[in-house]
């Protein structure tokens, strides 16, 4: 079913006559728009883009299925002329990404407004063959850069230094843009989950946690590998990696439709617990990747969600021990009818650097 044939279903339930659409990403899933500046309006009968001038020839050549509205005005005073136009008295908004100036705007214009939450954000958690074409290409760009970056990672090199060279590796595979800022964490760093590349150096015995993702046409991956650099006795470093290893494949291999992500987060979360790592895996196991790199579905003990064919999303089970060191090992799946499909290729026994 097209997406628009699925919101108009969705809007019915919502008993709602249009829905406002503000979320960049859910302007560019809908119409195709890749602009800063534009919101979409869905009724029953019509879809349309409002957008300013700086982007009118941009939203000809890019815009599909919608009627473009050039802005002559306030654009809180264009929403409620179309409200006006096209009878539309109950406007769903998205509460999530909508600001509260923004909102208070629209207010004044005398809009019924009603607030919505995850509605496309559901449909675009299942993916399409092109969208996870386009994902497919994201991950081998990011893969080829990993690949390339091997050589800089050694002692006496900083955490800095390798995470620049990968932004430019990414850059020159094709990737327009990042979908966030490379991580590089080294030794007791490591125990940072979302920790920020610094000038320290790389020494012997220590963990290197890399996170980082490619971009194709707009949509993301992301991926983590955690290396070793060799020292005299690395024995806790390799147990901290095979546990979380096996908590990585027995999470991989929970997948299939029809399961919750609670369920697959479980996986790997009562492995950990059992190996006495509990309180050193705090986050979720996962996340949907895709125009954004955290969308639906959200794989964590908190959720409710059902995984349905064609979701993609992480599994990236960690191991933190504050003053010691980390290890966390991403991969992206789809989920298909007998479970998941690895789109990570890179290896996963532990490299251990010499150098």
């Amino acid at each position: 079913m097209q997406k628009k044939a699925i919101l108009r279903k969705r809007l019915l339930k919502e008993r709602i006559n249009g829905l406002l659409i503000t979320d960049p990403a859910n302007v560019r899933y809908l119409s195709g728009f890749t602009g800063s500046s534009g919101y979409i309006i869905i009724t029953q009968e019509h879809a349309l883009l409002l957008t300013d001038f700086r982007y009118r020839e941009q939203a000809r050549d890019e815009v599909k299925g919608h009627s473009i509205i050039i802005e002559n005005s306030e654009r809180s005073l264009e929403v409620r002329d179309v409200c006006v136009r096209y009878g539309i008295r109950s406007l769903g908004f998205e509460e999530n990404t909508m600001t509260y100036a923004a909102y208070r705007k629209l207010l004044k214009r005398k809009i019924g407004l009603r607030p919505v939450s995850d509605i496309v954000e559901t449909i675009r958690s299942v993916k399409s063959s092109d969208e996870l074409d386009c994902i497919r290409t994201a991950v081998r760009r990011a893969e080829a850069a990993f690949r390339k970056l091997q050589p800089v990672i050694k002692a006496g090199v900083t955490e800095r230094n390798i995470a620049l060279k990968l932004e430019e590796l990414l850059k020159k595979e094709g990737c327009k843009k990042l979908p966030f800022e490379v991580i590089v964490a080294t030794g007791p760093r490591s125990a940072l989950p979302h920790a920020k590349p610094t000038d320290r150096k790389l020494k012997k015995g220590d963990l290197v946690v890399i996170d980082w993702g490619g971009e194709c046409e707009g949509y993301f991956s992301d991926m983590t590998r955690t290396l070793l650099l060799k020292a005299g006795d690395i024995s806790r470093q390799k147990e901290l990696y095979n546990n979380v290893l096996e908590a990585n494949d027995r999470a991989i291999k929970s997948v299939r439709p029809g399961v919750g992500t609670a369920a697959v987060d479980a996986a790997a979360r009562d492995f950990i617990r059992q190996k006495g790592f509990d309180d050193c895996f705090g986050h979720g196991t996962g996340h949907g990747v895709g125009l954004a790199v955290h969308e639906r579905p959200v794989v964590s003990w908190r959720s409710k969600e059902i995984i349905s064919e064609n979701m993609v999303f992480t599994i990236e089970p960690g191991i933190y021990v504050p003053g010691f060191g980390g290890v966390r090992i991403e991969d992206m799946v789809a989920a298909r009818k007998n479970g998941a499909e690895v789109l990570t290729s890179l290896p996963k026994k532990l490299k251990v650097i010499e150098r």
